[in-house]
């Protein structure tokens, strides 16, 4: 059956394309800081440990979110290393960097997350898809804390 909640065809697919570029963004994050949780060392090791842990925790739960909406719209979502790659913004480490160069890696991933997000967030207004801007508005939201709350640790 065809999708008809009000936004238009040409309108949905967009959306799921930037939708797309979030969920690839969001995963990347979440795995660059599911293997940070495990590879940290150093004097504020549990600190760190810790709180990369509640941040995966809330990305992984993220891409769900993203993943579901994009269906929703009538989209296939990506959901490979290859599709995510060619969507993502974000840089892989092919290292293990010190716990501040992984604070600092991370405050730079949310802040991209979130930028991807507001890109979008627009996109979705201008075409009254007010589920997905506020999805963005969640996304930027708990970006944006992230990246202040390791921004502080670095202060």
């Amino acid at each position: 059956m065809k999708v008809n909640t009000g936004i238009a065809a040409k309108d949905r697919n967009e959306i799921a394309e930037g939708l797309s570029h979030v969920l690839a963004d969001t995963y990347t994050l979440y795995l660059k800081t599911h293997n940070y949780h495990w590879n940290v060392t150093g004097p504020h090791f549990r600190t760190l440990h810790l709180m990369f842990e509640e941040q995966y925790r809330e990305l992984w739960a993220a891409t769900d979110e993203i993943a579901e909406r994009i269906r929703a719209l009538g989209e296939y979502a990506p959901g490979t290393y290859g599709e995510f790659g060619k969507l993502t913004s974000l840089h892989e480490d092919n290292s293990v960097p010190s716990a501040d160069q992984m604070v600092k890696n991370l405050v730079k991933g949310h802040e991209q997350v979130a930028k991807t997000a507001r890109d979008l967030f627009k996109a979705a207004g201008e075409a009254d898809d007010e589920v997905t801007a506020d999805l963005m508005v969640q996304r930027m939201q708990a970006s944006e804390k992230n990246a202040w709350m390791l921004r502080s640790i670095l202060e």
